[in-house]
């Protein structure tokens, strides 16, 4: 059965992200190569990924290289520096589906790039990437960036189990306070 996946800010082909987030690769090859091969591990060639935003800092022959080496149903949502591009460029580089705007999905659910103001009454949860390394995380947000993740796609899975642990951990200090 066909698994779904959440990712974001790979920034293939962007050398300055490696000291920027203090990325353990020793040059873009190396960083790329790496980022490929986990995806791949990871993720089955029939499973689908949401990648929200900030894939590539490429040319759109190099950005349709590595899309077309990675598995899976792949959706962009765009991020900040995806937007100088345009959809068709994105489809035209071998993602299945763009979207310029957040998706819902399962109807909780809220995919965005760049994280949401949400209060803790909300009945949703963000999922986002843009932060990379930053902690900005609890019951309503989810943070997909690959600093996170060692590289790798997380799977539903695994974040409605994270989700429900930070959900009883909440409920327990809430009962203690």
């Amino acid at each position: 059965m066909a698994k779904v996946f959440f990712t974001s800010d790979h920034h293939f082909g962007h050398a300055a992200i490696i000291d920027y987030e203090s990325r353990p690769f020793g040059d873009v090859e190396q960083m790329n190569e790496s980022m490929i091969a986990s995806w791949n591990e990871t993720v089955g060639k029939e499973d689908q990924v949401f990648h929200l935003g900030d894939f590539s800092f490429l040319n759109r022959e190099g950005t349709s290289r590595i899309l077309h080496r990675l598995n899976g149903y792949k959706t962009l949502i765009l991020g900040n520096h995806d937007r100088s591009r345009s959809r068709s460029w994105w489809l035209d580089a071998g993602f299945q589906e763009v979207s310029g705007n957040g998706i819902i999905y399962k109807e909780f659910f809220l995919l965005t790039h760049e994280p949401l103001y949400m209060n803790r009454h909300m009945p949703y949860v963000n999922i986002h990437g843009h932060i990379h390394g930053q902690k900005y995380e609890g019951i309503n947000h989810f943070n997909v960036c690959v600093e996170h993740w060692d590289y790798k796609p997380v799977s539903f899975e695994d974040i409605m189990n994270i989700l429900a642990s930070r959900q009883e951990a909440d409920r327990d200090s809430s009962a203690e306070g």
